[in-house]
């Protein structure tokens, strides 16, 4: 008792199987919702988030900054969506300033803050920033409960510690976007310095981000080679001194923080989770006795999936590579603690 046009329909659909075409077999309005980013910071970072996220379709983005920026969040998001017809990306960009507009959120990009300027430390950030990341928190938690939350303002490791404390969201589900960026940082000098391609150099950098990041050698390699095998000690030594120091020579040159390379870097992470891809990347995640240490965020491996952050995986260090990432350890705990005490 099979209905004619189901049979049809059925054949139909696995005709177009089996010549390489897949369709969805429910194409209404319901099953058409796409997933929303929210970026917090329409700035230089927040923009060129948006336009990535926008450009990758990772779904539709909501470009978030206080009420006296909305026009300029607006603008930018309309200039973003004219953009999107040139690369054929369907993905909506909008501008805002009501954290309504971001209820719901699967993914925050949290860029909110001042960035530096020439002759500051991240640490310099922490009295300017901590009542930002303070606001972004309590709104977070009441309109975006179930959103995986990337945080890249600085000084990052203690604001993402700040964060989750006062959103009390699941430790899993907060990242802070750095060690992506420091170990993209490392991997391109050593690329350039070996004359290989920077799709073949592996890199791992771990700890706080700040001078005292700690760029793992011993599991540097490029594809599986070593790499001092291709770079000499004296000349990695220079390398890795320049990776813990590229946040701010660029601050030197350009005036202010970079953005490209660190919104490439938090798009990395998100689309991790919302593919459920089970990348293994460096990010700042919560330790509670991983490697030592406890009851704070600081760069380490971990795999990011559709559960967030589904694991932190311990690599072996060599001795000097331990005392590097106990000095990194130190000076994440002193900032954690300025912000314990001023919160």
């Amino acid at each position: 008792t099979c209905d004619p046009r189901e049979s049809a329909a059925a054949q139909g659909g696995a005709l177009l199987s089996r010549s390489g075409f897949s369709f969805p077999t429910n194409t209404g309005p319901e099953n058409m919702k796409r997933r929303k980013i929210g970026l917090i910071g329409a700035g230089n970072i927040g923009g060129e988030l948006a336009n990535l996220a926008m450009a990758r379709q990772l779904g539709d983005v909501v470009l978030f900054d206080i009420p006296a920026k909305e026009d300029f969040a607006k603008g930018k998001a309309l200039d973003l969506e004219q953009t999107s017809t040139l690369l054929g990306a369907d993905s909506s960009v909008r501008g805002s300033s009501n954290w309504e507009d971001l209820a719901g959120a699967d993914v925050l990009i949290i860029t909110a803050g001042v960035p530096r300027k020439p002759g500051q430390s991240r640490d310099d950030l922490v009295g300017i920033n901590l009542p930002i990341i303070q606001n972004v928190a309590e709104n977070a938690k009441k309109y975006c409960p179930e959103a995986f939350s990337i945080i890249i303002s600085n000084p990052l490791d203690a604001m993402v510690y700040e964060y989750q404390r006062r959103t009390g969201f699941k430790k899993e589900m907060v990242a802070g976007m750095a060690g992506v960026l420091d170990s993209a940082r490392f991997a391109l000098f050593l690329a350039r310095e070996a004359g290989v391609s920077v799709k073949d150099v592996r890199t791992m950098v771990l700890g706080g981000h700040g001078d005292d990041m700690v760029p793992v050698l011993s599991q540097c390699t490029v594809n599986g080679v070593p790499v001092s095998q291709f770079i000499s000690q004296e000349r990695l030594d220079a390398i890795v001194a320049r990776t813990r120091t590229g946040g701010g020579e660029i601050v030197k040159l350009m005036g202010t923080s970079a953005y490209y390379a660190p919104a490439a870097s938090a798009i990395v992470m998100a689309e991790a989770y919302l593919n459920d891809e089970k990348r293994l990347l460096p990010a700042a995640a919560y330790l509670d006795g991983q490697y030592g240490y406890r009851d704070f965020f600081m760069g380490v491996p971990v795999v990011i999936g559709g559960g967030g952050i589904e694991q932190i995986v311990e690599i072996p260090l060599n001795d000097d590579e331990k005392k590097m990432l106990e000095k990194s350890a130190a000076s994440v705990q002193a900032v954690v603690d300025v912000v314990k005490a001023k919160g």
